[in-house]
């Protein structure tokens, strides 16, 4: 499996950063490879996107859900991944986001990619993206508020290891 960890920081409160991250169906208006993703319940998505020149398309979980601490989620059908992204307020109007998310490459093209940080040139353009688009809104698009222990856990929560 492959890694990448980015941060960074959005002149946004935390709730604001952290409640628009939750509209998980307006990600491709920021991240440029994603053509859709559709939230089939509180924690199932189905996602759809273009990496080079191949469609993907996989089924992922949010394993846990924290209002403005973090989202943990893995893929469960589709292309391996999985993840987490914490939100950390610097002050009352600032806030640090960080993800941190392992993918398993596929075929020698995707390899060699991964090889040469094209995964992690992808997720920080689509941070600066997100960071641009959340602060250039009056306020989010919505919000999503409902904590999602991890059911998996001793006392239903984890620190969402990769």
């Amino acid at each position: 499996m492959a890694r990448v960890e980015k941060s960074i920081n959005v002149n946004v409160p935390v709730t604001m950063a952290y409640n628009q991250w939750t509209q998980f169906e307006q990600f491709p208006r920021f991240m440029e490879s994603v053509r859709s993703v559709v939230q089939l319940d509180d924690r199932r998505l189905t996602w759809h996107a273009r990496v080079g020149n191949r469609e993907k398309y996989w089924d992922a979980e949010i394993q846990e859900q924290v209002p403005d601490r973090r989202i943990v989620w893995r893929s469960t059908q589709g292309a391996t991944n999985a993840g987490q992204v914490t939100f950390q307020p610097i002050d009352d109007e600032h806030t640090r986001l960080t993800l941190r998310m392992s993918y398993r490459p596929e075929g020698m093209l995707e390899q060699a990619g991964s090889a040469m940080g094209m995964m992690s040139r992808m997720v920080a353009n689509d941070l600066s993206r997100f960071r641009d688009f959340v602060e250039s809104q009056p306020m989010e698009t919505g919000a999503y508020r409902d904590e999602l222990p991890n059911p998996n856990a001793p006392g239903g929560h984890t620190q969402g290891n990769l």
